[in-house]
């Protein structure tokens, strides 16, 4: 098996879909990994013409609720009809197949914008069709948070109130996980006294809360797909959201805020990233929660708090991320970047707290 699918079993993976009457013809069955996402790994699934999408968790040990592919599945399932998502096609919830759960879900029409501009949406004419997609960014996510919230509390994906408090509990435990892991291997995890001011800030400064939403937990640009659209839509549209592993029901200020910490503005420089929306043509931050105030009926205040939270876990979780790369589990490149870039990150959500 070649190394691009080595963590496909197609040998196995061949009879589980044709005895489901998945992706079933003559042809010779291929995967390829598609994206550059460093969480749950995705892959083209391909039989001649028809191709599906494969979702799974990294291989190696997994910090607890991460990488749970089936419980995104179960969400995108809920949320069809009502947001942008790809329909789920199939779902294996054991290792028994390819030696993870895994799920297959629908191609979409559309590409991911990462660090560099589509032709449709690049060059100074493009301005219109930047500005298009700026907006819409804002007004789903606002459409997410319109979406009825109790469902998913019966079927055990959140709870009504407690969200902010839990996200704080929760991602403390995380970084105390990975000291423990560290320690049980014989090592000592580094200091990050960073982390440290800024736990005892979020706590401290911790907002009141609101009626939940549906709230998508990672929710920004290159976690959408988008395309070209006719005029009347500027151009461009949001065909999907993906990535849908962290979502639950909580706040939706926490959901804007995440966004609005990776939308930088004129000049900005991100750590770990190089991202697009500094372009002209993008709306400034102000712009987005107007648009999102709008379609989500809701008011965000003073959006310091959330931004620095969101950009505090994603420091948590890369830090999770860059000591399975010590250990040798995980050998994705950008991990290498995280020795300097997670405690950049830890120091970036100081300056936004003011901390």
């Amino acid at each position: 098996m070649s190394a691009a699918t080595d963590l496909v079993d197609l040998d196995r993976l061949e009879p589980w879909l044709v005895e489901r009457g998945i992706l079933v013809g003559p042809e010779p069955l291929a995967a390829a990994p598609l994206g550059e996402g460093h969480s749950n790994l995705t892959y083209t699934l391909s039989r001649g013409d028809t191709s599906l999408i494969l979702r799974r968790p990294p291989r190696g040990p997994l910090l607890p609720t991460a990488h749970d592919v089936i419980r995104e599945a179960a969400i995108m399932q809920l949320l069809d009809g009502q947001v942008p998502v790809p329909q789920v096609a199939g779902v294996c919830d054991t290792p028994d197949v390819i030696g993870a759960p895994f799920y297959l879900m629908q191609s979409v029409d559309g590409v991911v914008v990462r660090d560099r501009l589509p032709d449709f949406l690049g060059g100074a004419a493009s301005s219109k069709s930047r500005t298009s997609l700026g907006i819409d960014v804002a007004r789903v996510l606002g459409q997410i948070h319109r979406v009825p919230w109790k469902p998913f509390v019966a079927a055990g994906y959140g709870k009504e109130s407690g969200y902010l408090e839990r996200q704080l509990r929760r991602w403390s435990g995380q970084r105390e996980g990975v000291r423990a892991a560290v320690a049980e291997s014989g090592g000592r995890a580094r200091d990050l006294p960073d982390y440290d001011v800024l736990r005892d800030w979020l706590v401290a400064q911790m907002p009141a809360e609101v009626e939940p939403t549906v709230v998508h937990g990672d929710y920004k640009l290159d976690n959408l797909i988008v395309r070209s659209a006719p005029e009347g839509h500027g151009g461009v549209e949001i065909s999907a959201v993906i990535d849908w592993e962290m979502a639950t029901v909580g706040d939706p200020r926490a959901d804007l805020g995440y966004l609005l910490s990776f939308w930088p503005e004129p000049g900005e420089v991100l750590p770990l990233a190089t991202l697009v929306t500094s372009a002209e043509g993008f709306p400034l931050r102000s712009e987005m929660i107007e648009i999102w105030e709008e379609s989500s009926g809701r008011r965000i205040g003073d959006p310091r708090w959330f931004m620095a939270m969101a950009v505090w876990k994603l420091a948590i979780l890369l830090e999770a991320s860059y000591y399975r790369y010590l250990a040798g589990t995980a050998d994705d490149p950008f991990f290498a970047k995280l020795e300097l870039g997670v405690p950049a990150l830890f120091s970036r959500a100081r300056r936004i707290a003011d901390v």
